[in-house]
């Protein structure tokens, strides 16, 4: 499959470019290869085109679709292969909303201690495909690591602490976020997540959460939270947006995660 940023999908992604790239994909409709064609339609068949042209747009520019495609594509091979059936990577792949910087921080942390966790590294900073070996890298070579522009590039800064007039970033020191995981890797690799160090970063306390709650989400934060994490009352705020009526059990447990463990 061809994948397409999302900066050329929207905005300047135009009706012949959406047709264009979705015929390299499918085949489209009559009316998609009429259109393709130079050749004219009817304001009725215009109509319907236009319908179907917003919903091909949509679908290039989720990642949920992207995903489905590519599970699709790969399950069949593998299955034919195997001669066998079923979903390929089932439950490997997870959109979750992280609606405050304590849910930020806890998914940071946890991506970037996968290798720890897994034990293919001693420390996060020696960790291979990490954001955190990166900033790390980029923080060394530098006299001003928690300056915007002298942190690592292509990666979203550290924008410093929540201030008047905050530019956009990260709402953190990156010195902060490096000593939190460098002190999480720590207590995971040692097994000490029944002893907690008295020596534990400043930003736990601005963060507002307990060392333990937090040594665990870092290790179990896909199967602890559901699909919207933060505090309690943000994700009842938000809820209504993400979850249907059908899906109270799910609702309930995701809060109560979240209650427990980020309020």
């Amino acid at each position: 499959m061809k994948s397409l940023s999302l900066l050329e999908v929207s905005g300047v992604f135009n009706q012949n470019k959406v047709v264009q790239h979705w015929h390299q994909l499918y085949q489209g409709t009559l009316l998609s290869k009429k259109f393709e064609r130079g050749e004219d339609l009817s304001a009725s068949q215009q109509a319907i085109l236009d319908e179907r042209i917003d919903e091909w747009r949509e679908r290039l520019m989720s990642i949920s679709w992207f995903m489905r495609r590519l599970n699709e594509t790969v399950a069949r091979l593998a299955n034919e292969e195997d001669q066998c059936t079923g979903h390929f990577w089932e439950g490997r792949f997870k959109s979750q909303a992280l609606l405050d910087e304590k849910a930020l921080a806890a998914c940071m942390a946890y991506v970037d201690l996968n290798p720890v966790r897994a034990a293919m590294a001693k420390t996060p900073e020696e960790s291979e495909h990490t954001s955190v070996k990166k900033r790390a890298q980029k923080a060394k070579e530098t006299y001003s690591p928690n300056h915007l522009k002298q942190q690592a590039y292509g990666l979203l800064p550290f924008a410093g602490n929540p201030r008047q007039d905050m530019p956009e970033g990260i709402q953190m020191r990156l010195t902060d976020y490096l000593e939190l995981v460098d002190w999480t890797g720590r207590q995971i690799r040692e097994n000490k997540r029944g002893s907690i160090s008295e020596a534990e970063p400043a930003i736990m306390n601005r963060l507002g959460i307990d060392a333990e709650h937090w040594l665990y989400i870092t290790q179990n934060f896909e199967s602890e939270f559901k699909g919207i994490v933060g505090a309690a009352h943000e994700v009842k705020s938000k809820i209504t947006k993400f979850w249907d009526d059908q899906r109270e059990r799910r609702r309930a447990t995701g809060i109560a995660a979240c209650k427990l463990r980020l309020s």
